[in-house]
């Protein structure tokens, strides 16, 4: 794949997708209103590069020649021209978002995608006066992409059909997974499981019922062994004797009684916050945060190894 692709936005997740594409075989074109971050931006991303060569994980390539596939672009315009797919990530603000879309669909050339990495503002409200809303989509990572595979496409109302099927053929090309929403829903759908999950982590530790790290431990030490390689409903169906239709005969009664004492979200901000980031802080400090990013990264690849590996052992 040598498709060109423009990022827009040269943080921490425009970082990432530049990472993820040239990986992929795109030539990408990294433009920020800033100079100085995007430079910074393609410091950073050659090292992360060359890490993630060590690990084995460049996909065939070498560190030379993803890094050689990313330049930096002084405007927008440059960054756009000749690009087929352009991925915008810029902070989450709306009105911000509908200037650069403006911008971008101005600019653009009829045919090219035009995707935001928004992890919750819906497509159309910052795509509905465009001349060019067809062919505008949400393309939200799992951050970073290029360790961590899924990436939710949301189409708004009026995205064409060939703008989502492209872009879903984009991302499996470059070694993504593709979660295609039918329409669009505020929060997608990692954000909203994330959000109820996260919703009954606030709501134990602040009724006294566990710690944060006891929460924590649950569910990198229990469900979540399970969810690192199969979902939810395939989780259920292994559970009971017969399958998913066994399990839900047996459970959603439990379920329905738990729902009733969940249905009132808690203040996460205040006193709740500062409880658990005491208890967090015990275990990482709030100056070595960086560093304990960077052992999530590590701990991430090598995940990423092992389940490659093992799906070519057992299957997936």
């Amino acid at each position: 794949m040598t498709e060109k692709v423009a990022v827009i936005g040269a943080g921490l997740i425009g970082r990432a997708w530049a990472i993820t594409f040239a990986r992929g075989g795109c030539r990408v074109a990294l433009y920020d209103s800033d100079p100085e971050r995007a430079g910074e931006t393609l410091r950073a991303a050659a090292i992360l590069i060359s890490e993630i060569e060590a690990r084995g994980m460049l996909a065939g390539g070498s560190a030379a020649e993803v890094r050689g596939r990313i330049s930096g672009a002084e405007t927008i315009e440059a960054a756009l021209d000749g690009a087929r797919h352009v991925q915008e990530n810029i902070p989450e603000e709306l009105e911000a978002k509908r200037a650069i879309f403006t911008r971008m669909d101005r600019v653009a050339a009829p045919e090219t995608v035009l995707a935001s990495s928004s992890s919750g503002i819906l497509p159309s409200r910052f795509t509905e006066t465009l001349a060019g809303r067809h062919r505008c989509i949400v393309a939200h990572p799992i951050n970073p992409p290029y360790l961590v595979p899924a990436v939710e496409l949301v189409p708004a109302a009026w995205t064409e059909p060939a703008v989502l099927e492209r872009t879903r053929a984009l991302m499996s090309g470059i070694g993504q997974v593709p979660i295609v929403m039918r329409r669009e829903l505020e929060g997608f759908i990692m954000n909203r499981l994330q959000g109820a999950l996260l919703q009954e982590a606030f709501r134990l530790v602040a009724n006294g019922y566990a710690s944060a790290a006891d929460v924590d431990a649950g569910i990198s030490k229990g469900i979540g062994r399970r969810w690192a390689f199969m979902g939810p409903f395939e989780t259920i169906d292994l559970n009971a004797p017969e399958g998913v239709r066994d399990y839900v005969a047996r459970y959603e009664g439990l379920y329905r009684h738990l729902a009733d004492s969940q249905a009132e979200p808690v203040p996460w901000a205040g006193s709740l916050t500062e409880r658990i980031e005491t208890e967090l802080s015990r275990k990482v400090p709030r100056a070595r945060l960086a560093e304990r990013q960077q052992w999530r990264d590590r701990r991430l690849m090598a995940l990423a190894l092992h389940l490659a590996r093992d799906e070519e052992e057992i299957g997936r």
